[in-house]
């Protein structure tokens, strides 16, 4: 498992430094800085300070090839049993023709949607056959995956519904860490910001997806100026990008509010948001549901990495970051790093080549094995979380290659795993927690006295071959 996590983070090696994205410095400021960001779950950010200590970076990114790298050895185990040799192949292929390297290497919860699709299948239909602490490990993992991201609870919700097929307990086994996340993300959120919400400012979001589609923007010129909101003044103007809308500093939710009594900020526009979007979705349901259908369509078909590779706004997250609260020699490596020096997404093409066809062969081979009842399950949860992760991203945010590519890797994985005849170890679960059993065989009777002779010892290795159901 240790190698195959080295394999998987290979992309740090080319780079030297661990990947990082803008957002990355918020989770950093989570901790650095004690900043509780608006639109970041308090979450992602104290694990990665688990980790670092604001030494260094790479025991973090260490820490997620070691988890990704075990959860790929604990599905293989199941659907068709693992050995070293083979997790190394998988590890290898996957990390020379897929997304997931690119994920597992960058500090960002974007690996952790993946991780969630395959922690809440082992939960809900291996249950039996894993150890004790496995449980444990893999429902920890699956509720911190759901609250550091919040679309990965509608994927988690998606899946806990999907595995009723085969009964309340797989169900149940799922919605748990599912209850756990909501749990944590109530609790986090008064504490950092007052109130017991699981998104308490995630109104911006929504409402600036709503005015890039277009009937938010239509409720707000319909209201106003009667209805005096502070975004009256957009009215007829509002941006068409939900990204202009969210973070332009004189754009709607950044610029003063003209009454004097807030300043402006996505925390003063919140309770403003919330009341738009209610009326835009009494307004205009059937136009808010075209829309985030086009919108998971486009994010369904935005799967190539590259988004996350550049140096934009790196200096003045991650850098800054490094700078309040990590040793000199920390900043110096970061900075040394090609992708500080704007160089790794001209160094990466190369390596990206092999994804696209990966992807369209994994796609057709999970689409062949729902053919096979033995595969079927597998293969329809995987399909699931790919289309239940572009509706997420796609409809509450705007549609980036980076959303869609964190996950669609599970493809290749779920068709490498097609073509196997059946677990290589028995499937009948083990009496004693934490261990998988070998073979049934039968014990041999004792065989009767006879005379000796070769009539009676070819007699008595036939009942014995027999009883061993061996040839």
């Amino acid at each position: 498992m240790l190698a195959g996590a080295a394999l998987l983070l290979w992309p740090a090696l080319l780079n030297g430094y661990p990947l990082v994205f803008s957002d990355t410095g918020a989770f950093l400021a989570q901790t650095v800085q004690g900043w509780p960001v608006w639109d970041k779950p308090l979450v992602y950010g104290p694990l990665l300070h688990g980790f670092h200590w604001r030494v260094t970076l790479w025991p973090p990114m260490a820490a997620q090839g070691v988890a990704l790298s075990w959860l790929l050895w604990l599905t293989q185990r199941e659907v068709v049993g693992v050995r070293p040799a083979r997790h190394l192949l998988f590890c290898a292929g996957l990390a020379a023709a897929t997304a997931a390297p690119w994920f597992a290497a960058t500090l960002m919860p974007d690996w952790l949607a993946p991780a969630l699709v395959l922690a809440l299948w082992l939960l809900g239909f291996a249950w039996d056959r894993l150890a004790g602490w496995e449980r444990a490990a893999l429902g920890l993992l699956a509720m911190l995956a759901m609250a550091a991201h919040l679309s990965h609870l509608p994927l988690a919700a998606a899946l806990a519904l999907l595995a009723l097929w085969r009964g309340w307990r797989p169900a149940l086994r799922c919605a748990l860490p599912l209850a756990g996340a909501l749990a944590l993300l109530l609790t986090t959120n008064l504490w950092a910001h007052g109130r017991p919400a699981v998104s308490p400012y995630g109104a911006v979001f929504a409402l600036a997806r709503l005015a890039a589609d277009g009937p938010a923007a239509r409720t707000i010129a319909a209201h106003c100026p009667k209805a005096g909101w502070h975004l009256c003044r957009w009215a007829g103007r509002l941006p068409a990008d939900s990204d202009e809308f969210l973070w332009a500093g004189d754009g709607p939710v950044w610029a003063p509010r003209t009454d004097g009594a807030q300043p402006g900020g996505p925390i003063s526009l919140a309770p403003e948001a919330a009341t738009i979007v209610a009326e835009t979705l009494r307004r205009e349901p059937l136009a808010v549901l075209r829309a985030a259908l086009a919108n998971a369509w486009a994010q369904l078909r935005l799967v190539r990495v590259g988004d996350t590779l550049g140096k934009e706004n790196l200096e003045a997250s991650v850098a800054r970051q490094l700078a309040l609260g990590f040793p000199a020699g920390e900043q110096a490596r970061f900075a040394a790093s090609l992708q500080a020096r704007g160089m790794l997404r001209d160094a990466a093409q190369p390596f990206l080549a092999l994804h696209l066809a990966a992807l369209l062969l994994g796609a057709a081979g999970v689409l062949l094995a729902l053919r096979d009842p033995r595969r079927r399950g597998f293969a329809a949860w995987v399909i699931l979380a790919v289309l239940v992760n572009a509706a997420a991203t796609g409809a509450l945010s705007k549609p980036h290659h980076r959303y869609q590519a964190r996950i669609v890797w599970l493809l290749p994985f779920a068709a490498l795993l097609i073509p196997g005849k059946g677990p290589a170890l028995p499937r009948t679960p083990s009496r004693q927690a934490g261990t998988r059993p070998g073979p049934v065989r039968a014990t041999p009777s004792p065989a009767p006295a006879l005379p000796r002779g070769s009539a009676w010892r070819g007699a008595r290795t036939g009942r014995r071959c027999r009883a061993a159901g061996t040839a």
